[in-house]
Formats: structure tokens, sequence, C-alpha cells
């Protein structure tokens, strides 16, 4: 599948059919993540990959995810990223913005580009996924002893799909494109 198809035919899937994903394809999942760029190549992501029913279980009891779809999905991957890997020291402080470039902000705009790039590749491979933003960061940090300065902003589930939901209304580009001529 070509990258413009798959963006357009990618859709939040919250039904999957009861099926693993295969260790093949999950690989693939993370490669594509792995290939995204980062500021100063940090490369904060990290991913925790959940299949087994014991831990989704241990999830419920402990109210991680607010939507009950979720704990159906055959993978949930918990998205995760570390803001102390890029190197301060490199920074330009001429820039009012500098810190923005590492740090927490940087290190969720890094995993939010490899997450696309992982989403996408789910969508060529025929697999579907949805973003899930309401996650209890602090009790799954306390359950998989993932360090505190950690991000957490959000999980992806992945599956086979069990529906096809049609697509949702987009704005206009004109909608999306702010002009403003500086030059006077």
């Amino acid at each position: 599948m070509r990258i413009e198809e798959a963006i357009k035919k990618r859709r939040s899937i919250r039904r999957f059919k009861d099926r693993g994903v295969s260790s093949l394809l999950i690989n693939k999942l993370i490669t594509a993540a792995q290939l995204a760029p980062s500021a100063y190549n940090g490369q904060p992501s990290k991913f925790i990959i959940v299949e087994d029913k014991r831990t989704k279980q241990k999830f419920r009891e402990n109210n991680i995810f607010k939507q009950d779809f979720v704990y159906q999905a055959p993978v949930i991957i918990i998205c995760c990223a570390d803001p102390g890997v890029y190197p301060q020291e490199k920074f330009n402080p001429t820039y009012s913005n500098a810190a923005d470039i590492g740090g927490e902000i940087g290190a969720v705009r890094d995993l939010s580009i490899s997450t696309q790039n992982l989403v996408l590749m789910a969508t060529g491979l025929g697999l579907g996924t949805c973003y899930i933003g309401l996650i209890d960061r602090s009790k799954t940090k306390e359950i998989f002893s993932i360090p505190q300065n950690y991000v957490i902003p959000f999980a992806v589930i992945v599956g086979h799909p069990d529906e096809t939901p049609t697509s949702t209304p987009r704005k206009k580009l004109a909608e999306l494109i702010i002009t403003k001529n500086i030059i006077k």
C-alpha cells in the first residue's frame, strides 16, 4: 500500500477480531517507529507491548483505561518517552524556546512522530489502531516500573479490525493554513 493510501485509509478502530497479532507484524510496527526522526537523534521513544490477559486484567483492576474497549484489543502499546536523552549543551540559548527542542515537549513531539509511523505501518499491513489518551499515567509507571521522568502521553491499541468506520469530516485546507503577509 502506498503511503498516501495508508494516510487516507487510517481510521480509529475500536473493535477487533479475536486473534492475536504476530511477532513479525509487531516488529514491523516498532521498526517503523524506530525510523522516525527525532531532535538531535535523541530517539526518546519507548514502547511497552502488552498482549497477555494477566497484564490486561491488572490494567482493568487498576482502572488504567477509562474506555472498556481498550481491554479487548489484542495488543496494547504503552507509548512513553525519555525526556532526558537530549544533549542540553547543544541547545542554542539565543532562541527563547530552545528548551522546547528537548525536555518533555521534545519527547512528546518525537514520540508522536514515531508513533504515527507505527500507526501508518499498521494500516499498510491491514491492521487497525486507535490512539488512547485517557490513561492513568502514575499507575502505569508503577505497574511497569517506568522511570518517573518518562512521559506517557498516550497508548495505541492494535489488532485485526472487526469494523470499517467511515471517514469523518475534515476541515477545508483553507481552514488549516494560516497566512500572514509579514513584508510591509
